[in-house]
């Protein structure tokens, strides 16, 4: 059975550089992929579409990955959300779990294995 994975990020390089990665990392798993460049689409996806699991940008025009976040929430949407964002403060992490998100990792140029890895460990996707 093929992997659902959302990519949401405004950067068309980070969206490319995780679905370049995963594959190597998820040997032998079939991989569909559906992206999205702002908070808006991520929400329109999500919506009517459930993946097995979603990468998420905090910061992006029109809606945040916060926005993104609270709106699901609000909904009663649950998804698997792994937060993907340059901001690292210990508060970031605090608040996108208590709005749902199951993993937390800081965005690197270029993509940190390693980072991306361990955090698909800790989810359970892996």
């Amino acid at each position: 059975m093929a992997l659902s994975v959302l990519l949401v990020d405004d950067s068309k390089f980070v969206r490319k550089g995780i679905a370049k990665e995963l594959p190597t990392i998820l040997d032998g798993k079939e991989l569909i992929f559906s992206e999205a460049s702002n908070g808006n689409e991520a929400l329109e996806l999500l919506y009517v579409n459930s993946y097995d699991i979603v990468f998420l940008d905090l910061t992006m025009p029109e809606k945040t990955g916060y926005d993104v976040l609270e709106s699901l929430k609000e909904r009663g949407i649950k998804a698997n959300i792994v937060v993907l964002t340059a901001d690292i403060q210990p508060e970031s992490e605090k608040i996108v779990r208590s709005l749902g998100a199951i993993g937390y990792m800081e965005k690197q140029r270029p993509l940190n294995r390693e980072a991306l890895m361990k955090v698909l460990q800790e989810t359970n996707i892996l």
